[in-house]
């Protein structure tokens, strides 16, 4: 039994030998293998199964689902957009209103300011009026002043020219008559 043991065991180092040695002379001469003409049906048979697989895990799984998300996408684009419309046209209405107040408000201040100015405007033609009746009045009795004032002076300076007029004549040596001094002082003094 040793013998057969040993001897199978030399006939499959044979058998492996040659194996490798064919093996070696297959692959110099062919090269890559997918390459060999002897090994194209299979190759093809397995490229139609496996775009078959291909297609069909695509085509009821992957396609669907791409679909559906790009559907949910494209609604979710156009509510958004929708969404945008809607705020747009509320903005502009704000707009809108926030001018027309604005355009209210400097109307009322403009109305305000007015009616201001021509209050007072009348309190000062008021005050006016008031301060040029009583300037009026103040000039009138300063002005009866100064007449008076002007008529005692006058009167003080023809009394003081008659008593230096009689004076100086006397001093001169002379008599004077007291008629004829006052109306020379009085003719000198009208000019």
């Amino acid at each position: 039994m040793a013998n057969t043991t040993q001897e199978v065991a030399e006939t499959a180092t044979e058998a492996a030998g040659h194996a490798a040695e064919a093996a070696g002379h297959a692959a110099e001469s062919v090269g890559m293998p997918q390459l060999d003409f002897a090994t194209f049906p299979n190759q093809i048979f397995w490229l139609v199964v496996a775009l078959i697989v291909i297609y069909l895990v695509l085509s009821r799984i992957a396609l669907p689902r791409i679909g559906g998300i790009i559907a949910d996408r494209q609604g979710t684009i156009t509510n958004d957009i929708a969404a945008a419309e809607e705020l747009k046209l509320k903005a502009e209405e704000a707009e809108k209103a926030y001018n027309q107040a604005l355009v209210d408000a400097r109307a009322e201040a403009n109305k305000i300011v007015a009616e201001a100015r021509a209050e007072i405007q009348k309190d000062l033609d008021k005050a006016t009026a008031k301060a040029d009746a009583e300037i009026a009045a103040k000039a009138a009795e300063s002005a009866k002043r100064i007449e008076e004032v002007r008529a005692g002076a006058a009167k003080n300076v023809a009394e003081v020219a008659r008593d230096t007029a009689e004076a100086l004549v006397a001093a001169l040596g002379g008599s004077a008559d007291a008629k004829a001094v006052a109306d020379a002082v009085t003719a000198r003094l009208k000019g």
